[in-house]
């Protein structure tokens, strides 16, 4: 989800509330701590120089439990996170703490906002010798289809 996204949602919601993919939620009484832009600059396994530009938001739950954010809220924090730091139209990837801090893509599912787990992945597939995936078929249907290669079939 982009930032300009997150802006829409927000204006059509009366609470904000945030799920991880598993359908655990976030706590009431989180807090947004950070809303920044981190921007990555790496070179992937095949030599290809890449930068990747992000707006952060971090989630913090605190023990301060009638603490709520509300859409106005949010809206004012990213406003000023734009102005200030000039933040522009870039993915939100969220950071939020379980075992470790965890970052997270960010999707709406028309109620709560979802923490969608994020993966490693292989830039540069095609340098580093790792196979094509073959496609996967199941003996059984195999045997299923007819097949001209049969006793009397005439394939021979």
């Amino acid at each position: 989800m982009k930032l300009s996204e997150i802006k829409t949602v927000l204006n059509n919601i009366e609470n904000v509330a945030f799920v991880l993919e598993n359908g655990t939620p976030v706590p009431e009484h989180f807090h947004v701590t950070e809303i920044g832009l981190i921007i990555k600059n790496f070179i992937d396994c095949g030599g290809t120089v890449r930068n990747e530009k992000v707006v952060n938001f971090q989630l913090w739950n605190a023990n301060d439990f009638d603490h709520r954010l509300k859409p106005k809220k949010l809206l004012d924090i990213i406003a000023l996170s734009e102005k200030t730091l000039g933040i522009g139209d870039f993915e939100i990837e969220v950071e939020y703490q379980s075992e470790t801090i965890g970052k997270y893509n960010l999707g709406f599912n028309g109620k709560d906002f979802l923490l969608l787990n994020k993966k490693t992945a292989c830039l540069a597939e095609d340098q580093c010798g790792i196979p094509a995936t073959k496609p996967r078929i199941k003996l059984s249907e195999i045997q299923s289809q007819n097949s001209c290669c049969t006793p009397g079939g005439g394939c021979c």
